[in-house]
């Protein structure tokens, strides 16, 4: 059967379309006339009968056309003269013509109206009329050329349909962006940088037969940088970088996400060497299965589609796919074996080193006073990411020009460092007493922090609300720990439990301003016990509730594998670590008690003491401290 020529263009006939429109109007047109003669009738009345009428008051309004007279009678219906019904009536006037009607009109008080003749009167009702019908059918018109560009479009064609497939794939373009503006990250610059080599010169690899990973995973904690090193890469090779988010593939009409990835692939593969970017990976990757997606079956299409088209390669195309994710444990098997997904590069959380590399890097456009120490900066924000330092440095710009400063002093990063790790000062009245008790409870945690041996040391102590705190006592590590030794984690304890042991000493009494020390000194403790083998009646079991997430630093809920008498061991153990890290706190605070009222009231005057005030208050350590009788709980 022959084919027609152009089986996307409309298929009804055009000179259709026009007579069933002429067909619509005429019939709208009689219907409208028909329909205004018979809601509206109008009476021909003689010349004569209307100068009665007029004469006798009855005629409220007159329209002239010509030598046509149309107008409206009073009637009244008996109920008052304010109660009147609109009569119509139509007359034609003498040719001789009356020269003193327009007179006696005025002198009536009749409304009076002086039209066009009478054939551009019925053209001019003819077009109003027909107006919304013309309106109506131009819009059904624009919707089936709309319709009509659409379905032209197809997947890959110029329509709306075909944008709405594609996404929001952004255009090829070569990054400015190099590994030098990537500071830190070493051994993820090292990992990649044979990735550069061959898309600069593929051939040189193929000769000695050694075929590259198609796939780089980059991981990490959020704000390590992972788009920055793909753009990078990209941008250090000299290629078309193409970059899309996992859940831009994502929509409610299945199939769309499959699409998108095709055509992603195919534009890469047209402009190769080239790479590819996909963000959020993990929101499309998950293992299949595991019923999640929305209720269908769109995002394990749009993953089994990334599957397809990377075994799809063949080995003379330069093409790299990137993904990045901070949860590669929930990433499908099938994305991680050997021909896909198949190098992971980590990307750690700075070091000092690092920071000071990467504090360089965003201070390029500010202005730094002398004061301005870069390595005393990086050595006061451990654990911060990428991300955190160039929020650091944007936070003290904006405090140096909030006080109209030509420059960013080194107190303006103080304060900006405070504001991101304990938050921002509230003003909040406190009562005298209350705030005693919050200068005793933070001094406790102080004097223990500071006589411990295993402990971080004091940076800032404050009773001035922060965030959602009323008081904040802050250590700050001399040097980067990547393992937690178990003297390290009981002192972190004791000190945990120094503010309530303080109140309740002091004061004869606790309070709920101890919440936050609880939790966090029980979920420590829990951790030491059913995790890491710290606790000697349970031993190195693992007897974790959850699991916790790599980079994130939180627990996932998960089933339990455990008896309940296990349990009950593991919440034994867990409240005998807290009760005697308790007793530990009281024992210090009990030595050094005078030392501790002194530090209250230099706290309670000056609110805030630095590390400096706090040594002053309290002296040098001591060297041999008498040890603390701890009775273990048989």
């Amino acid at each position: 059967m022959p084919q027609p020529e152009n089986p996307q263009k409309f298929p009804i006939p055009l000179n259709w379309v026009i007579s069933l429109m002429l067909v619509i109007l005429l019939g709208a047109f009689y219907f409208s006339m028909t329909q205004e003669a018979a809601v509206q009738p109008v009476s021909d009345i003689p010349y004569s009968e209307f100068k009665n009428l007029l004469n006798s008051d009855e005629v409220m309004s007159v329209t002239f056309r010509g030598n046509q007279a149309e107008g409206t009678l009073f009637h009244e219906t008996g109920l008052g003269p304010q109660q009147l019904m609109s009569k119509r009536f139509k007359t034609r006037i003498p040719d001789i013509g009356d020269a003193k009607l327009l007179s006696e009109l005025e002198a009536k008080g009749v409304e009076v109206r002086a039209l066009s003749p009478e054939s551009d009167g019925i053209l001019w009702q003819l077009l109003i009329s027909l107006l919304p019908w013309i309106v109506i059918l131009g819009f059904w018109f624009w919707i089936i050329k709309r319709a009509q560009r659409n379905i032209s479009g197809g997947l890959g064609g110029k329509g709306e349909l075909g944008k709405f497939l594609r996404g929001s794939t952004k255009t090829a373009e070569i990054p400015d962006v190099t590994f030098d503006d990537v500071a830190g990250q070493v051994t993820a610059k090292r990992e990649v940088t044979e990735l550069v080599e061959f898309l600069k010169s593929p051939d040189q690899f193929r000769q000695l037969g050694a075929e590259v990973p198609r796939g780089v995973l980059l991981m990490g904690p959020p704000g390590t940088g992972k788009t920055l090193m793909a753009r990078a890469l990209a941008g250090e090779a000299g290629v078309p970088f193409y970059s899309i988010s996992g859940s831009e593939f994502i929509e409610v009409f299945v199939g769309v996400g499959a699409s998108r990835v095709r055509h992603l692939f195919e534009e890469a593969k047209k402009n190769s060497p080239a790479i590819i970017f996909i963000d959020e990976l993990d929101s499309i990757g998950r293992t299949r299965g595991t019923g999640l997606g929305g209720g269908h079956d769109e995002r394990e299409q749009t993953l089994n589609q990334i599957l397809a088209e990377m075994d799809g390669f063949s080995g003379r195309e330069a093409v790299i796919v990137l993904g990045a994710t901070n949860r590669p444990d929930v990433l499908d098997p099938a994305l991680l074996r050997p021909g896909r997904f198949d190098r992971h590069v980590v990307l750690e959380l700075p070091d000092r080193q690092d920071r000071v590399a990467i504090l360089k890097v965003h201070c390029r456009k500010v202005p730094l006073a002398e004061d301005v120490n870069l390595e005393n900066v990086a050595a006061g924000t451990p654990g911060f990411s990428g991300a955190d330092i160039k929020n650091l440095v944007n936070e003290a710009a904006m405090l140096a020009a909030r006080d109209k400063a030509s420059r960013v002093t080194m107190t303006h990063f103080d304060e900006a460092r405070d504001k991101l790790i304990l938050g921002t000062a509230r003003t909040l009245a406190i009562q005298p007493e209350e705030r005693h008790r919050l200068a005793v409870h933070e001094s406790g945690h102080t004097l223990v922090a500071y006589f411990l041996p295993n402990t971080d040391p004091i940076y800032k102590v404050s009773i001035i609300p922060r965030g959602r705190a009323l008081g904040v006592t802050h250590q700050l590590p001399e040097q980067e720990r990547h393992t937690l030794p178990e003297e390290y984690l009981k002192d972190r304890l004791v000190v945990m439990m120094g503010g309530r042991s303080a109140e309740k000493e002091l004061l004869g009494s606790v309070s709920s301003g101890a919440d936050d020390d609880i939790a966090q000194a029980t979920a420590l403790a829990r951790a030491m016990v059913s995790r890491w083998g710290m606790s000697s009646e349970i031993g190195p079991v693992d007897l974790r509730d959850s699991e916790e997430h790599p980079f994130l630093g939180r627990e996932i809920a998960q089933p339990r594998h455990f008896s309940e008498n296990s349990a009950t061991s593991v919440d034994k153990a867990v409240k005998e670590l807290l009760g005697n890290a308790e007793k530990q706190a009281i024992g210090l605070i009990a030595q050094h008690r005078d030392l501790l009222n002194k530090l209250i009231i230099e706290l309670e005057e000056h609110e805030t003491l630095n590390r400096e005030q706090v040594k002053a208050c309290l002296g040098e350590k001591v060297q041999e401290l008498k040890p603390t009788v701890i009775k273990t709980s048989q």
